[in-house]
């Protein structure tokens, strides 16, 4: 009897639509590794070859290529079985993904609505927007760029905003312009690329300095070395928001101009269920604009909620 699961039928649709192990792992957002092993396991269960492969290229076999309709015809079976025992059970299920930050009362924002559930993976913000595109969560909790809502199909809408701020050694105190901080930006691309573009965008126009690391100290321990090392504050990211800082490091708040990072609810634009646009409704109704707009305020301009205005132009350092 062949046992098959449908974990190993979307790996293998990803791979032939991909023909590139490589890319197939990114989208899927597993190690490369593990999807080859996958597919050869799948290969022995089915007892056919799916692909040619070589280390330059992959192809589809003969039978690989026979299958490949009747795979994709399973998996869309699979998703409407999925749904269709949602719906029986009283609320079709809302997937949601986040990276560091939820609203505490999501739960009862969302009651009687739709069945939320929080997918306990947690994931860089252009890893859950991959996601949602790709079908894999209905909605998510991220930090995004208007060009990658329009790359990858999406709409978004604006539910939370951090304020962040600079930490420094203790022996200086109070507030500190954001042309006198350091941003971090990390080597590490595929953990921080986020954070990195919004970095970017932070210093070419508050003329803050850029600082190049390749420890992932972004965050954590490591972040708090940096700090030590360095004479000027250093801007936190949102994931250091709440941590506790340890003994002679102090939070500063940034003005000149106050410094914001935006928190979206992304979903895709071509989704089909009321569901999902019932809970982003039900949780961005009411939520306003939480000051990210205000004249001594700064988005990056690449941001989907950054809205030029009379009295907030975007900052023209060194111009």
């Amino acid at each position: 009897m062949i046992s098959v699961e449908l974990r190993q039928l979307r790996y293998f649709v990803a791979v032939a639509e991909e023909l590139n192990f490589g890319r197939a792992a990114s989208r899927l957002l597993i190690a490369g590794p593990s999807l080859s092993q996958q597919i050869k396991a799948l290969e022995r269960d089915l007892g056919v070859v799916l692909f040619e492969r070589d280390r330059r290229s992959v192809a589809l076999t003969a039978a690989g290529a026979a299958l490949l309709p009747a795979t994709r015809a399973l998996l869309a079976q699979a998703d409407e079985l999925r749904g269709r025992a949602g719906r029986l059970a009283g609320s079709e299920p809302v997937r949601l993904g986040y990276v560091s930050w939820l609203p505490a009362d999501l739960a009862a924002r969302t009651s009687g609505v739709a069945q939320v559930h929080v997918d306990p993976w947690v994931a860089p913000s252009h890893a859950q927007a991959a996601r949602v595109a790709d079908g894999g969560l209905d909605l998510a909790v991220c930090w995004i760029r208007t060009e990658d809502l329009e790359r990858l199909g999406l709409r978004a809408r604006l539910l939370g905003a951090d304020r962040l701020h600079a930490v420094s050694r203790d022996d200086a105190v109070g507030e500190v312009a954001a042309a006198d901080t350091v941003v971090l930006v990390d080597d590490d691309a595929t953990s921080w690329t986020q954070w990195n573009a919004y970095a970017e965008e932070l210093v070419r126009d508050t003329g803050a300095r850029v600082a190049r690391i390749s420890d992932g100290g972004i965050t954590g321990p490591a972040f708090h070395d940096h700090v030590r090392r360095s004479a000027r504050p250093i801007v936190n990211s949102p994931k250091g928001q709440t941590e506790t800082l340890p003994a002679g490091l102090v939070r500063r708040p940034i003005v000149a101009p106050r410094v914001y990072w935006t928190w979206s609810l992304v979903w895709r634009a071509d989704e089909v269920r009321s569901a999902v646009p019932a809970v982003v409704d039900a949780l961005c109704d009411g939520v306003g604009e939480l000051g990210i707009n205000a004249a001594d305020a700064w988005l990056p301009a690449s941001d989907p909620h950054w809205r030029p205005t009379p009295e907030a132009p975007r900052p023209q350092h060194g111009a």
